[in-house]
């Protein structure tokens, strides 16, 4: 039989079998084939590949005398069908967090029992003081030296991510300066209550004023938890002025300023909340005597 030039011969028949399986010249010439210009696809003469449909069972049987009739194939598998996908392993590195809660008061250890280690314990600290105590510089050393994971959480930092439009209390405290300061405050309420929630202490410092309970302290317990531990770091007048006139920028007040906070910040005394007079004391020697109180407020937490 005579084929188009160009198109594809089709496999050699051999005996016992059908034609190949699944071979079609049109898979190989989807449009028609190119023939004489003069002569329509239908015309008489017009070469036309055959088509057949693709042979699945056993190949006609052998004529006679050409031999014993060979072993036929057994039909041929049902087409394979693809196995369910596997689900996709998460490879970007999400993890899945508690959400932070309340953080609740420490339990008290048996009277039997040693004192806790607050180094190894995950804690929530309220580090206050007035400016120029070293609350900041305590803060970062302590939780740098911490032998479990600890997070430090300064209040003024946190105020200062509002950039543009930024309410600066030196300018005059108004509604859109305390406005701001709650917004930060709670903003760091949160934070600490999710990196408590995942194990992960934390130490959070502000200017708190005993005279302001509801904007201060009472605050922070509801932002953060009743089991927030707080601390005072409560230095002499003269080294809280000395401290301050080495500070820069908005961090820096004036003299009276700090004096008037400093004056506020004496009424702790007698609130019944931990005191460290940290006028003689480095920054390391602070920090150790931070440890031993909240060793004692885990044993015996603080009204407040």
């Amino acid at each position: 039989m005579q084929h188009p030039v160009g198109s594809p011969l089709p496999p050699p028949h051999q005996p016992g079998h059908g034609p190949a399986l699944g071979w079609s010249p049109a898979a190989h010439h989807p449009g028609p084939p190119q023939g004489p210009a003069s002569l329509p696809p239908t015309a008489p003469g017009y070469p036309v590949a055959p088509r057949q449909a693709p042979h699945l069972g056993p190949g006609p049987a052998p004529h006679p005398g050409s031999g014993p009739a060979p072993h036929q194939p057994p039909p041929a598998p049902a087409p394979h069908q693809p196995a369910p996908a596997a689900p996709v392993q998460d490879t970007t590195g999400h993890v899945p967090l508690p959400p932070g809660g309340p953080v609740a008061v420490p339990s008290v250890p048996p009277a039997t029992a040693a004192a806790p280690d607050p180094t190894t314990t995950t804690l929530a600290v309220l580090l206050i003081g007035p400016a120029g105590a070293g609350k900041t510089s305590v803060a970062k050393y302590w939780a740098d030296h911490r032998r479990v994971p600890t997070a430090h959480i300064s209040l003024d930092d946190v105020r200062e991510w509002v950039r543009s439009g930024f309410a600066d209390p030196q300018t005059g405290w108004n509604e859109h300066s305390e406005a701001q300061y709650r917004l930060a405050r709670r903003t760091c309420g949160f934070s600490a209550r999710n990196f408590l929630a995942n194990g992960i202490s934390c130490i959070l410092d502000d200017a708190v004023f005993p005279d302001r309970p509801v904007v201060g302290l009472g605050g922070w317990k509801r932002h953060v938890g009743p089991g927030l531990l707080p601390v005072v770091l409560l230095p002499g007048l003269d080294i809280v002025l000395e401290r301050n006139a080495e500070r820069s920028g908005n961090r820096r007040l004036t003299d009276e300023e700090v004096a008037r906070i400093h004056g506020r910040m004496a009424g702790w005394y007698g609130s019944g909340l931990p005191i460290i007079d940290n006028s003689q004391l480095d920054i390391p020697e602070t920090a150790h005597l931070l440890d031993e109180v909240l060793s004692r407020s885990i044993a015996s937490p603080p009204s407040w």
